[in-house]
């Protein structure tokens, strides 16, 4: 049972409801070469930064819960820290301690992958996200399942590799298939039939999210468990050929198969297999793994569903229990900022589009699917366009400040929160006009939900959940941007920069110091809505910007 936060006494709090910004991968760069942010026509963040309380917090690395400060943020992580008020350690740490200890491989899940195969004599794959880019999955996990299976006497192993180019360099492919294809061959040499077996780049194939585009689902299927598809002798053939042909960056390529001499597919997944899905985030890999263990299955025809002992990386929903087996237990996040508004019986509606609706609801809940209360908290998803972000990079802003505005007007609001996705979701393409435009879009929306605000005596608190268009450019090691083709070489990936926290309050009354507290995290944001909604944050929670 949640403890009932007293009122504070320093702050109650303003007659109109206080809403929440994440302008999702909108931060501060460090350099004005590849900073989209920057660059673009922002007068409303402008006015905002020169006339109200505003400061820098930490999105990434530590602050968030991730092994170190050179690991990026990310929207799943950076939601988590914004809607618990504190710092858990997160997937890629929690993986990394179960795989140092050996409590993965000493856990009922790993055992039975194994033992699955090494009795039957069939077939162990893996598929996940194929770099080291530690915001959904990295390749030391992968090899180091992979060593430890062939130690324990698999003798069969198939890889299938979803290209990345978001969270790494864009065309970086080739920089972790041939490495892997000499560790392959050391597992071949020691005994176990190890190969790359199909692949694709991740936007192109496989990893969905949020029931937005199932067509790449049913191409990841098709793909790894099928065998079908356009078939390559290897992934280096198969990554440089589609290169070459279609120009297209990694995360964008399309599906390969890898074939014997006979033409045969190496690694069709098969009745008796067991499959691992190594990433360890858990929007991307719910839909596969949905195809992989859901009885009943709608989305597509799957032509043939083997039977396989099926594990996933972490339980990617810990509400519905998906997957039915996993290899490390996810955070157990409890006291969200959700729970205690819900606590407090205030009112509370949450709205983004499809591609960032559940970091608002999901991830801000602490990995909680639905409703908190459902008499209390009310939940909009506008669909989001299926088409590529550069080609229409206003996304549905506009739509979700359509509604934001009316659950502002109705009055039947305490909290209102919302994710504008366009920062990050445009700046992955790493095209700088379209991004430049993305941020202005986010800006136009903003001045709208501001006056909003100013309308019916409310509050405003913008902030970030991490950075990205902030850096659109890559460096080499002195520090010089990176040329391709004679212009810049765009960058896909987040950025370590800090994010903004800017809070608007129009009846302003001296009744909270105007500087904001400097240095902190965005697990601050929870205690800072819990004093501008006039209560006390929990003694646990990470502290607030605001002070008395």
């Amino acid at each position: 049972m949640l403890e009932q936060l007293p009122q504070a006494k320093w702050f109650k709090g303003r007659k109109g409801p206080l809403v929440l910004v994440v302008m999702d991968g909108i931060g501060y760069g460090k350099l004005a070469a590849g900073d989209a942010v920057a660059a673009a026509n922002t007068p409303v963040l402008d006015w905002l930064h020169a006339n109200c309380p505003n400061t820098r917090l930490k999105a990434h690395g530590t602050a968030v819960g991730l092994p170190t400060d050179d690991d990026m943020g990310n929207s799943e992580v950076g939601h988590n820290a914004i809607g618990a008020g504190r710092v858990f350690d997160q997937g890629a740490k929690l993986v990394n301690k179960s795989i140092a200890s050996g409590a993965m491989f000493s856990g009922q899940a790993w055992r039975e992958v194994v033992d699955n195969v090494c009795t039957r004599g069939s077939s162990l794959h893996f598929l996940g996200l194929f770099s080291d880019g530690n915001v959904h999955s990295h390749i030391d996990h992968l090899k180091g399942m992979l060593q430890k299976a062939a130690d324990q006497g698999v003798k069969k192993i198939r890889v299938h590799i979803l290209l990345d180019g978001r969270d790494v360099d864009k065309t970086s492919a080739l920089e972790y298939v041939l490495p892997f294809e000499d560790f392959l061959a050391e597992a071949r040499a020691g005994g176990c039939d190890a190969r790359i077996a199909s692949g694709g780049g991740r936007m192109k194939i496989t990893m969905d999210r949020y029931n937005a585009n199932w067509a790449m689902v049913e191409r990841g299927w098709r793909t790894h468990v099928l065998g079908e598809g356009r078939q390559f002798p290897d992934a280096r053939t198969a990554i440089e050929t589609l290169r070459n042909e279609t120009g297209a960056i990694d995360q964008d390529l399309d599906p390969f198969v890898i074939a014997d001499a006979d033409s045969q597919p190496v690694g069709r997944i098969q009745d008796g297999d067991s499959v691992v899905f190594f990433n360890f985030r858990g929007d991307r890999a719910l839909e596969i793994t949905a195809a992989f263990e859901q009885e009943e299955f709608t989305h597509f025809k799957r032509g043939r569903r083997p039977e396989v002992c099926y594990a996933g990386m972490m339980e990617y929903d810990g509400d519905l229990h998906v997957p039915a087996r996993y290899l490390v237990s996810p955070p157990a996040i409890d006291r969200t900022l959700g729970e205690f508004v819900c606590r407090l019986k205030l009112r509370s509606m949450a709205c983004s589009e499809t591609q960032k609706y559940g970091h608002v609801t999901y991830f801000f809940n602490g990995n909680k699917c639905g409703k908190i209360d459902e008499q209390l908290e009310y939940y909009q998803e506008i669909p989001s366009d299926v088409v590529p972000f550069e080609q229409r990079p206003w996304m549905k802003c506009a739509d979700i400040t359509d509604a934001m505005l009316e659950g502002i007007s109705s009055g039947k609001y305490d909290f209102l929160r919302c994710n504008f996705p366009n920062g990050d979701m445009v700046g992955h393409t790493g095209v700088f006009q379209a991004t430049q435009i993305g941020v202005e879009c986010v800006d136009l929306c903003l001045g709208r939900i501001l006056q909003a605000v100013k309308n019916v005596g409310g509050i405003l608190l913008v902030t970030a959940d991490h950075g990205n268009a902030d850096d659109m450019y890559e460096l080499k090691k002195d520090g010089s941007i990176a040329m391709e083709n004679g212009v810049p070489k765009a960058k896909t990936a987040h950025s370590l920069n800090p994010v903004p926290c800017l809070l608007y309050d129009p009846g302003y009354q001296g009744d909270y110091q105007k500087t904001l507290v400097a240095g902190l995290g965005i697990s601050s944001i929870a205690a800072t809505c819990l004093n501008l909604l006039g209560y006390e944050a929990p003694a646990d929670y990470d502290r607030s910007v605001i002070q008395p």
